[in-house]
């Protein structure tokens, strides 16, 4: 069988079984898959096969903080390379995503790169040993399945760009909640000049953060993206600005998003999902999962609390 007839019977089987996951959906709502991933067996999809590609490209790491304030930190750590993603990191990115969805004490999030800067996109070694388009689409399934994940974590995430997101590294800030930018800082859909569209996710991601014009600006002009761009048009939340000479942008990061996880971890995490199912579901499912969240807040602890104290709205 030649190479594009193998793709092509891919493509159908691919399609099949989506449609069939879709017919599920319309039946009996929404259609449940591990940790909210988007691709499974049913489309085709064999992780297996991916990872053990990944595995042959070490380097580099993803690194977890699950702090007691329920604020946890990531670090994608490869500053040799300007904290691109090798295949292991991609792994371990999956990795510390399993760990965060069963960490039922977190609230927030923040991704950061470690040496000052954020993240370059991928390891070349790696894009070049799987660059024919079978394993292209395989490592595109795989980090749209880990950073959708991501997405849709019960934590507030903040995505702190110092330096520059480049690549996949812009996409992995759309991944999150919020991007903060440092002053200096640079995000740039760069796939334009290396012959490519984003395929983690990230122009889906973009459009519903900047909208339809604005993305095509960034991904076809392939703009640089500074800190009062990145405001003008929706795409950063605010600027850290350093308060005093012993401050860090990544304290900073961890005040601002305070303000978004201050109270019980059941309340924040529930306000993440309603929010979460009223941005992804049709109204009616985004109404019932309203419905379901609701009931498991209402005559909780939080609430009986706030009751019993008589609480004054300011």
């Amino acid at each position: 069988m030649s190479y594009s007839l193998q793709m092509y019977c891919r493509m159908v089987l691919h399609r099949v079984g989506c449609h069939l996951l879709k017919k599920t959906h319309n039946a009996l709502g929404p259609p449940i898959r591990r940790g909210g991933a988007v691709y499974s067996g049913a489309c085709g999809f064999r992780e297996e096969e991916i990872r053990e590609k990944l595995q042959a490209f070490p380097g580099g790491s993803i690194n977890l903080v699950k702090q007691e304030s329920g604020i946890a930190l990531m670090t994608i750590n490869n500053p040799a390379r300007m904290n691109a993603f090798t295949g292991t990191m991609m792994l371990e990115l999956q990795d510390r995503v399993s760990q965060l969805e069963e960490w039922t004490e977190g609230k927030g999030l923040i991704v950061h790169g470690a040496a000052g800067t954020f993240c370059s996109g991928s390891d070349l070694n790696a894009v070049r040993a799987i660059s024919n388009p079978q394993d292209g689409m395989k490592m595109c399934m795989f980090m749209q399945n880990v950073l959708t994940r991501l997405l849709r974590l019960p934590l507030i995430s903040v995505a702190l760009v110092e330096g520059r997101a480049l690549g996949g590294g812009s996409e992995l800030t759309t991944a999150c909640d919020f991007r903060l930018m440092t002053e200096g800082s640079e995000i740039q859909f760069v796939h334009k000049h290396m012959g490519l569209v984003p395929g983690w996710g990230g122009a889906a991601r973009l459009v519903r953060i900047v909208g339809s014009q604005n993305a095509l600006k960034l991904l076809a002009g392939a703009r640089k993206v500074d800190t009062d761009y990145g405001e003008r048009i929706g795409l950063s939340d605010g600027t850290v600005t350093l308060q005093s000479a012993e401050s860090t942008a990544l304290g900073e990061a961890e005040k601002w998003v305070s303000a978004f996880t201050k109270g019980p971890a059941p309340v924040i995490r529930a306000v993440k999902k309603v929010v979460l199912s009223g941005r992804e579901l049709p109204l009616e499912d985004a109404l019932r999962t309203e419905k379901d969240v609701f009931g498991t807040v209402w005559g909780g602890p939080a609430n009986l609390e706030a009751l019993a104290r008589k609480p004054k709205h300011k």
